[in-house]
């Protein structure tokens, strides 16, 4: 299982020289499974540049699971070059009543005047899957779903293939439980011995006391939960728009500060062009 990133900003994408390490595209994974098929996580303004480099090496087989449907997460889809082909065979799913819902919402956003091409005339075959009890299969990827606490309601994936594991729970408030969302105790149990949790980090403790009810974590949250999850790797993720890189580089520092002691979690923070090889 190979794991890459393509945006790693939340809220809006932003541009300028203090953002190049991290980059300014919002959120949007990849993971291929060891017989290289491919699944997407999220449709951010990240995911023009993954579906540039699919169409390069002509990839039509692809599956989409998006987290929620605010636009930081599906704005990229339509300049996702893989959509305007005829040969593509695109996959979608989401969280739960994705499955009813989910071409009517993105149909929504992709519909003149807010774009010209209508989802419905796009030239690429478009299925939506259905989870059964929380659970899809994807090529060799197992993979399982939970309601993460944020407004309008949103997903959190876990991963799984030949005994490694990724947890995605981006757009995720830990000390606050949305409608929808569960208790803490749900997301520790969710996340138990990943090799990597990604986790919405868009805070500081100071920042978030002014942004509770947000739908959003501080990073010290994130690492309680990787400790007490016993994962083995946290990706800081989601990272706020007005976060450059010298600040990001300070926050991540003080999250591994809470990370110091014996036998916790590594930390790390996700960056345009991240990549980690799980397999083996």
């Amino acid at each position: 299982m190979k794991i890459r990133c393509w945006g790693a900003r939340g809220s809006i994408p932003v541009s300028g020289p203090e953002y190049l390490r991290y980059g300014g595209d919002t959120a949007c994974v990849e993971i291929r499974s060891k017989n290289d098929e491919i699944l997407i996580l999220d449709a951010g303004t990240g995911v023009r540049a993954l579906g540039c480099e699919l169409a390069r090496q002509n990839r039509h087989s692809l599956t989409l699971l998006f987290s929620h449907y605010h636009w930081d997460h599906i704005q990229g889809l339509p300049f996702f070059k893989p959509l305007y082909n005829p040969k593509t065979e695109l996959r979608l799913g989401g969280s739960r009543g994705a499955q009813r819902d989910l071409k009517r919402v993105l149909a929504r956003a992709l519909r003149p005047p807010f774009f010209p091409v209508p989802l419905v005339k796009v030239p690429a075959t478009v299925s939506v899957l259905a989870f059964k009890d929380e659970t899809l299969q994807v090529d060799s990827l197992r993979v399982r779903r939970i309601a993460a606490s944020h407004p309008n309601g949103c997903a959190g994936f876990r991963i799984e293939e030949d005994g490694r594991s990724i947890v995605y729970l981006t757009d995720n408030e830990l000390s606050l439980r949305h409608r929808g969302g569960l208790g803490y105790a749900e997301y520790v149990a969710f996340c138990q011995g990943a090799d990597l949790l990604i986790h919405d980090t868009e805070y500081t403790p100071e920042e978030y006391s002014q942004r509770r009810g947000w739908g959003h974590s501080h990073y010290a949250e994130a690492a309680l939960l990787a400790r007490e999850a016993g994962v083995k790797t946290l990706g800081l993720f989601h990272h706020n728009q007005e976060r450059t890189d010298e600040a990001q580089d300070k926050l991540l520092e003080c999250c591994r500060g809470l990370l110091s002691s014996p036998g916790d979690p590594a930390c790390l923070a996700l960056f345009q062009g991240f990549s980690l090889d799980l397999s083996g």
